[in-house]
């Protein structure tokens, strides 16, 4: 009977080891694909399609963004993110990472020895502009930094409108400028006139200098999308141990030093003392003498 039983156990041993082993690995598989769902949720809410431009449109669109979500570690992720933006032909405006303290207590662990806590969050606010066509593309790598997403707005205004009325004041800047120069060149004969005509010529460079900046400018924000983003992590805790800083009385002489030194500053006094007197010999003498006649050739 113990010799079926042994021939039984083995197999149904494997089996069940088989059984765990599938089991396990199932397991893995499922929070493996629940991580690529997560990542990918949260890949799908940092990214934007808004305002994608076809290849053939005529449309030009200013976009930005701005995103506030939690990270694991600030200084880490503004990192990673600012490796990200420089990959795609990006580049960072304005960065401003620091640490808030929040409270900062010690606790006096021994005689010479203090334990320094503080609690303290860090947070960080980057700007930085890409090429707009990677903007999508940008967001949606910066979503393995993600840890909690607050908030996202993203913004596309059609601009085409109002770059087609620049380009129009520019035009018409050019042809009156001309005809005063034109004017000017065969009409103008007193000097009132020729100078009232080029102040004219002037302001309107002016004009035509200013619409063609306000183009540029446009075309610059059409060509780069501006991203703002507003990183914080959990409230953390530092400790450090410090040394405390000794009383003077620590460094008060012994008692027997203390009774030597107050008998040398004695005997240096006594000293100071005889050598003054010392010094009013000449005093002393007269004094004597004066006595000494007083008493021999006043008292009879």
């Amino acid at each position: 009977m113990n010799e079926k039983m042994k021939h039984f156990s083995k197999p149904l041993l494997a089996v069940l080891l088989l059984g765990l082993a599938f089991a396990c690995k199932q397991a893995n598989e499922a929070e493996a694909a629940d991580a690529t769902s997560i990542e990918k949720t949260v890949a799908e809410s940092t990214s934007s399609n808004a305002a994608v431009e076809n290849k053939d449109s005529d449309r030009k669109f200013v976009r930005t963004a701005d995103l506030k979500f939690k990270v694991k570690n600030v200084a880490k992720s503004t990192y990673a993110i600012e490796n990200i933006v420089s990959r795609h032909g990006g580049f960072v405006t304005f960065t401003d990472l620091k640490s808030n303290i929040s409270e900062k207590s010690e606790t006096k662990i021994s005689q010479d020895s203090t334990l320094e806590t503080t609690h303290y969050t860090v947070d960080n606010t980057i700007t930085f502009r890409v090429p707009n066509t990677q903007l999508d593309t940008v967001l949606k790598s910066m979503s393995k930094e993600v840890a909690f997403l607050d908030s996202r707005l993203i913004k596309a205004d059609d601009v085409n409108l109002q770059l087609l009325s620049n380009k129009l004041e520019q035009k018409r800047l050019a042809v009156h400028q001309k005809r005063l120069e034109k004017g000017i060149d065969n009409k103008g004969k007193k000097l009132n006139d020729i100078t009232n005509a080029e102040d004219k010529v002037l302001e309107n460079d002016v004009n035509k200098d200013e619409a063609a900046l306000r183009n540029l400018s446009l075309e610059d924000q059409v060509n780069f999308s501006t991203v703002t983003l507003y990183l914080y992590q959990r409230e953390s805790i530092q400790q450090e141990m410090i040394a405390n800083e000794k009383s003077i009385n620590a460094y008060r002489p012994h008692i027997g030093l203390q009774v030597w030194d107050s008998l040398k500053t004695g005997w240096f006094m006594f000293e100071a003392i005889i050598a003054f007197v010392a010094q009013l010999w000449a005093l002393i003498l007269i004094v004597v003498f004066g006595i000494i006649a007083y008493r021999k050739y006043f008292t009879k």
